[in-house]
């Protein structure tokens, strides 16, 4: 933690996380003024992230969809700001953007489960971005196989479709996406 977290007194604001000099150890979100750090994903995290990037890449082209892949995007959302492992957000809004995307323009939220966010990715993370109006999230679990919940919003919540290694997602929107979640972590 650098010397200008640890003297900061009072809540954190979206400018001031903003702010802060690039941490190549963590990753800093900021939920109701508190800062929330997580290490950097390992290898078979980024490796997943790549390889679902690079998917969702190819069928946002084939669909000639409007929107843009990034990964580890600064999302502001009403309660702070998040950092999903990917998100498909407007093109016009990517273009536009500089150090954040506001969350009426992100059309999925990913986020990849790993043994430190496992927590907040499951129970914190869903209720944010519904509470921000993201109309898809989706989490990518690792282990014990690999699993993609493909999550809808829906009165305010989340629904979830479980999509296990070994059978394809089948998405018709906002775009067509079929992929099996074995793919992620093979060659």
């Amino acid at each position: 933690m650098s010397v200008a977290t640890a003297e900061h007194v009072g809540p954190w604001t979206v400018d001031e996380v903003l702010a802060l000099p690039e941490d190549t150890h963590h990753r800093i979100e900021l939920v109701g003024g508190a800062l929330v750090m997580t290490p950097n994903p390992g290898v078979p995290h980024q490796r997943a992230s790549l390889r679902l990037a690079a998917l969702l890449l190819d069928a946002v082209e084939a669909a000639q969809a409007p929107v843009e892949v990034l990964e580890a995007v600064n999302v502001v959302i009403p309660d702070g700001l998040l950092i999903p492992d990917i998100a498909v957000v407007d093109a016009d809004a990517a273009m536009a953007a500089g150090l954040t995307i506001d969350a009426h323009d992100v059309l999925i939220a990913i986020e990849i489960a790993s043994p430190s966010t496992r927590v907040t990715d499951r129970k914190m993370k869903p209720a944010l971005y519904a509470a921000a109006g993201i109309p898809h999230y989706w989490r990518l679990e690792l282990e014990p196989a690999p699993r993609l919940y493909l999550g809808h919003l829906e009165r305010g919540a989340y629904t979830d479709r479980l999509v296990q290694a070994g059978e394809t997602t089948a998405v018709t929107e906002p775009f067509p996406l079929d992929i099996d979640p074995a793919r992620l972590i093979r060659r």
